[in-house]
């Protein structure tokens, strides 16, 4: 089966869901590789907007099967609430082509009670986490404590592994706003009703071995990641190539396409370093205009000028064969349109194509920009690339010249489903 990986580029937040929903119609698997319900996909299919979490955008497809791999952690009430909610929007049947790895770890609301203590424990150096226990749920995986989705099944095993996390994070805290037992309650009913969803992933993959094509849709981004990311103001898995291919125990020859998503301009929802960050009348236009709230939190996204040191970094670490360009029409109505295209450390050296292990020295930095010239026309709607305006043109294919000629295949135009133009 040929396998075509989506990615997000930048910090996350790029539109993801519109080129994920788009391939989906042509796609067999929709998998999930990593995060859980802190992502957030925007969907506008038809007339109706979809919010996805931890569900794959897959689901939109009729056609299209669902999995929620190894790699991800799953809360399970924000599972169903989700499904169902789908599901009332028209997606009928959407619960009969989702399913969710035995291998996948179980992200309790004990997680979340733990993630606002340690975010408060860091005072001023917050990670900006979106507080819903993913961090802690990666940290008791890590710690070989954590509780996987298939052992949910094995009530005596599962209810004492949920006391003993308990317990030791009492022990770290003291007394939690938190009652174990209730949880342990509410998850007698969740056994019943999770076990059509709940499969050994080899399997099923080995039962969907002649799909045509598979799509993996990747969470958060490559500047969140674990390894790669501006650690530690990152989240707590592998969101780059080499982390789908772990979770989903992909044949990395099957790859077929691995599109990198990159928005037109920079956002960044909570804490960390961000140098192309606009702390002005530009940042709050962006911001305005481009009306960047998170979609699972609602946070005001921190908003900048495109940072190519950034996306050249990202192309070397996730080897994209093509480009999602979205948000343009952001764009449209500024007379000049900067793009970072050099850092200069402390020291003077002077980076174009990586960026620096430490956070520390991020924010020390200085930025080089260019500035290129604005089009000051309507962009939004157009499906033409031959439509666009040639300063908007020209922007698109300096892009493409700065990342080693990788194409820009796909080009947002707007937030309606067909708002994409798709270059041959």
């Amino acid at each position: 089966m040929g396998v075509t990986i989506v990615l997000g580029s930048q910090w996350g937040d790029e539109g993801k869901g519109k080129i994920t929903d788009m391939l989906s119609q042509q796609a067999t698997l929709c998998c999930r590789a990593a995060g859980g319900h802190n992502a957030g996909h925007t969907i506008v299919h038809g007339s109706v907007t979809y919010d996805f979490h931890i569900l794959p955008s897959g689901l939109v497809s009729p056609a299209c099967v669902n999995l929620i791999g190894a790699g991800t952690v799953v809360h399970v009430p924000s599972f169903f609430k989700e499904l169902a909610a789908l599901e009332a929007k028209g997606l009928k049947g959407a619960g009969s082509r989702i399913f969710i790895s035995d291998r996948a770890h179980v992200c309790f609301d004990l997680h979340s009670v733990v993630d606002g203590l340690e975010e408060a424990g860091l005072g001023g150096r917050k990670v900006g986490t979106t507080g819903k226990g993913i961090g802690p749920c990666y940290s008791d995986k890590a710690s070989r404590r954590g509780v996987r989705v298939g052992e949910i099944l094995q009530e005596e095993l599962f209810e004492r592994k949920l006391r003993t996390l308990h317990a030791g994070y009492v022990a770290r805290f003291g007394e939690l706003n938190y009652d174990v037992e209730e949880e342990i309650s509410r998850f007698k009913e969740y056994r019943k009703t999770l076990v059509p969803y709940i499969v050994d992933q080899l399997a099923f993959f080995q039962k969907h071995k002649d799909a045509p094509s598979t799509l993996v849709e990747g969470a958060n981004a490559l500047m969140l990641d674990l390894d790669h990311g501006t650690y530690p103001f990152v989240t707590s898995s592998s969101t780059g190539l080499g982390g789908a291919v772990q979770a989903l125990s992909l044949n990395p020859t099957s790859i077929s396409s691995i599109i990198g998503v990159v928005k037109a301009y920079t956002t960044r929802v909570g804490s960390g370093p961000f140098p192309s960050e606009q702390l002005n009348e530009f940042g709050d236009k962006l911001q305005g205009v481009g009306k960047e709230f998170g979609v699972t939190t609602g946070r005001r996204r921190r908003c900048g000028w495109l940072d190519l040191v950034l996306c050249r970094y990202s192309q070397a670490v996730n080897h994209y064969t093509a480009l999602n360009l979205t948000k343009l029409d952001v764009l449209d109505d500024f007379d000049e349109i900067k793009v970072a295209v050099a850092y200069t450390l402390p020291d003077g050296t002077r980076l174009e194509n990586t960026m620096p292990a430490s956070s520390d020295m991020l924010e020390k930095l200085q930025v080089e920009y260019i500035s290129l010239p604005g089009w000051k026309s309507k962009t939004m709607g157009i499906r033409k690339y031959e439509d666009l305006p040639e300063n908007a043109r020209k922007y698109v294919e300096y892009i493409e010249r700065e990342l080693g000629g990788v194409p820009v295949k796909w080009i947002g135009t707007g937030p309606a489903r067909d708002d994409m133009i798709c270059r041959e």
